[in-house]
């Protein structure tokens, strides 16, 4: 009987040795400079804790739709991850916080001596009812045009388009060269989502945009009207295979000569890179009109569900993530900029540098479609309505939709 619990005993020292051993992080990140950045964060953190064995659980697809679907039945069935990729905003803290499915990291990030290394306004993204609840491991600009330099020097453009009559001359131009004007891959529907927010932006103004989603202000005036006009314009302008294509499709086009503009994220800047184009030199990059003043936030975040397998070591995880070394890796690679607000400047490309300057100084405007400003239900009603609007037209039916979508979700409509 002796020798039995002896070997139960030691049987549960092994499993433990095991289980501490390992840390699986959950993410989207799968290809281009996003899978590379987020490997050589891996390399970095093995060199340091060489015992850990990880486990990337990245799930393809949807351009993390996927990814979050599989996410949400795991949390929801009691087996999390250790660590797991989310967008700071109402997409961490509608889904997986107010349901008590994660640890707050307050008292983490003092430990760590972090607490007055991120921007007050970003941990405040990150947090509720005054506690933090996920690392910041960038920030990614949402309102930003890329455009090819060799197709806008060709067809007579000398400056970055600052006014929306600038931008469809330059369109047009474009089209009549026989050029794509505006490359968009729809194909996963927040594309058109975030062209809609960024047109937003520009009609509303940042600080009345900031308000609706703080519930502050309507949304329901003749901004929203001139809104989905705006949209169903540029809507001339884009390639007739939209529907088919997904985002890294659409920036390809650039990338191809194809095409002269494209409105992503600046994700797409990091997959430009690892096609061989060089910024500033191959392509160029300006605010969408009339959002210079504007900076669209999207920030991934790593956050500590509650049950993690490995949970030690998915706190020396998320120490590693806010350190200036873990960022100044991932960032450059990535196509983000640090969230942390002394990393090296010196590590980054003129686009990043760019950004990084107007992170400091601009208005900061959280993004709808990746989860910052509005709730899940909210997001995926927008963005059916503007991809019904894409395909339709309808102005009044698209309003109708957005109206009744801010009912549901408690913005204001009156």
């Amino acid at each position: 009987m002796k020798k039995v619990i002896v070997m139960m005993l030691l049987m549960g020292i092994m499993l433990i040795g095991n289980a501490a051993g390992e840390l699986e992080i959950f993410s989207w990140w799968t290809g281009g400079g996003e899978e590379e950045g987020l490997l050589a964060l891996f390399e970095e953190f093995k060199a340091n804790n060489p015992d850990v064995k990880i486990i990337n659980a990245a799930v393809a697809g949807g351009a993390g739709s996927n990814a979050k679907a599989v996410l949400k039945t795991r949390m929801l069935g009691g087996n999390p991850p250790d660590s797991f990729q989310v967008h700071a905003g109402m997409e961490l803290t509608d889904t997986y916080v107010i349901p008590n499915m994660m640890e707050p990291l307050t008292k983490y990030f003092q430990q760590w001596g972090v607490m007055n290394k991120f921007p007050q306004g970003l941990l405040d993204i990150v947090s509720y009812n005054g506690e933090i609840y996920s690392v910041p491991v960038n920030v990614h600009r949402g309102n930003v045009i890329f455009y090819n330099k060799k197709i806008f020097k060709e067809i007579g453009l000398t400056k970055e388009p600052q006014t929306w009559s600038e931008f469809i001359d330059a369109l047009n131009k474009a089209q009549q060269a026989g050029y794509i004007p505006l490359s968009l891959g729809d194909k996963n529907k927040w594309t058109a989502g975030q062209i809609f927010e960024t047109i937003m932006v520009s009609e509303f103004g940042a600080n009345t945009y900031n308000n609706i989603f703080k519930y502050e202000e309507s949304i329901n005036t003749d901004k929203l009207d001139s809104s989905l006009e705006l949209m169903v314009d540029l809507m001339n302008y884009v390639n007739k295979d939209h529907a088919a294509l997904t985002w890294q499709d659409a920036s390809r086009l650039v990338y191809e000569g194809k095409a002269l503009f494209n409105l992503m994220g600046d994700w797409a800047e990091g997959y430009l890179k690892t096609l061989g184009l060089i910024p500033g030199e191959d392509f160029g990059w300006f605010a969408l009109p009339n959002t210079q003043d504007s900076f669209m936030l999207i920030s991934d975040t790593f956050g500590l569900p509650k049950n993690s397998p490995n949970r030690e070591n998915a706190l020396k995880w998320l120490e590693f993530l806010t350190t200036v070394k873990a960022q100044d890796i991932f960032n450059p690679i990535k196509g983000s900029i640090p969230a942390r607000i002394d990393a090296d400047k010196s590590k980054y490309d003129p686009y990043l540098t760019w950004s990084i300057n107007d992170f400091s100084s601009k208005t900061i405007t959280p993004s709808i479609v990746h989860g910052s400003a509005a709730p899940e239900g909210f997001v995926t009603s927008l963005n059916d309505a503007i991809n019904i609007l894409i395909a339709t037209g309808n102005v009044k039916n698209a309003r109708k939709s957005i109206i009744w979508a801010c009912e549901d979700a408690g913005i204001i409509t009156d």
